[in-house]
């Protein structure tokens, strides 16, 4: 049998295409089609502005910069996410502030907030986590009572939805806090092979970051190629080489394209798993909220406390069976990098997601024999 892996990314003949336009039109690094992307990609969340970067890590960098984020300033957070979350507050020698998550989404936990800010609370960021939108219609009123500034970690949230209040559906990326962030690893919904993108609605913020993906140029490359005489740049503060090529972006122009068959196929497939794992005595299921529309980039499983089994059996079990799985979401504050840092305080939902959470496979090109696969296989090793 071939091995069922836990994701595959969604390219074809188009991305090839268009990567080759790029390459052909000699113009390789920044350029017009990543002007082109920026507008493409602002206009399919709702944003006033977008600026492309090259990873979401990058992303999340510049947020901090723009925001005059830095030494001695908290940041309160989850540690239920990739490490870049935490890494992106130290970049700028920040602390990240972990608070726990809620069992059913594995999103920030809204009521820990409150306690948690201090005098050097300069934000929040928050994390939509493998796609799930958080509860930002409880955090949004606290951070403007408090005067913080909301950062969504959007790294996996293309394409997911939102309803705060009694107010329409929105596009997760609008963004509703200061900025939101995305991310365009293989592992997301769409790709570039890497890459990144920053929302947000203020001109002058985001002018700002559009700088400092260029070493803070003061006269971006489309601005010198546009000017009719001799023009030179200055350099007013540090910045970053954090640009995205022409080539990535012609393949995300291409991806966005796609952007509605992927979201139907990856929802048809976590609705087949929701119906066909409902009211396994081992298990518990993700859960979207009445607010939340997830684009389901990923689907997980939670290993209740009365299964026999622990985690790894069960991932090697599929395993043995050419499935392959991934554990649940890693907690920064456990690896060694943040031992310093973790503050003491009690993250008990966060340890058990991460201990006992098994993300299964999805991905578009999933046919209905291999999901049967999977479900079929990690019902008889639970049995």
């Amino acid at each position: 049998m071939a091995v069922i892996p836990v994701a595959r990314p969604t390219l074809g003949e188009e991305e090839a295409q268009a990567a080759r336009r790029a390459i052909l039109s000699g113009w390789v690094t920044q350029g017009p089609e990543v002007e082109a992307f920026e507008k493409e990609f602002a206009a399919r969340v709702g944003a006033s502005q977008a600026v492309a970067v090259s990873s979401g890590t990058a992303a999340l960098h510049l947020a901090w910069l723009a925001l005059d984020v830095g030494p001695g300033d908290e940041v309160i957070t989850v540690s239920h996410s990739f490490i870049a979350t935490a890494n992106s507050v130290r970049f700028v020698g920040a602390r990240p502030v972990f608070v726990d998550v809620a069992y059913d989404t594995g999103n920030i936990d809204p009521d820990l907030i409150a306690p948690a800010i201090t005098p050097r609370t300069r934000a929040i960021l928050v994390v939509h986590q493998l796609g799930m939108p958080c509860d930002l219609g409880r955090i949004l009123p606290l951070a403007r009572e408090r005067g913080l500034p909301v950062v969504e970690d959007a790294a996996c949230a293309i394409g997911s939805e939102i309803r705060c209040g009694d107010g329409p559906w929105e596009p997760i990326g609008r963004p509703h806090g200061r900025l939101a962030t995305f991310s365009f690893h293989p592992r997301k919904v769409i790709t570039t092979g890497d890459g990144g993108m920053i929302t947000g609605s203020d001109p002058e913020l985001m002018g700002r970051l559009a700088r400092l993906r260029t070493h803070a140029m003061s006269l971006s490359t489309a601005e010198r190629h546009r000017a009719q005489g001799i023009v030179f740049e200055k350099y007013p503060e540090v910045g970053y080489n954090y640009r995205l090529s022409d080539i990535l972006a012609a393949v995300g122009r291409e991806q966005l394209q796609r952007l509605p068959r992927i979201l139907e196929a990856r929802r048809r497939l976590a609705a087949r798993y929701r119906e066909e794992l409902a009211g396994h005595p081992y298990l518990d299921l993700p859960q979207e909220p009445p607010f939340a529309r997830s684009n389901w980039q990923s689907f997980w499983i939670t290993l209740t406390p009365e299964c026999p089994h622990r985690q790894l059996a069960v991932m090697e079990a599929l395993l043995a069976r050419e499935i392959r799985t991934v554990r649940g979401v890693m907690c920064a504050h456990r690896e060694p990098a943040y031992a310093s840092l973790a503050g003491g305080r009690p993250l008990p939902v966060s340890e058990l997601l991460q201990d006992r959470s098994i993300i299964l496979p999805l991905y578009p090109e999933m046919t209905d024999h291999d999901q049967e696969r999977v479900i079929t296989a990690l019902k008889e090793i639970l049995r």
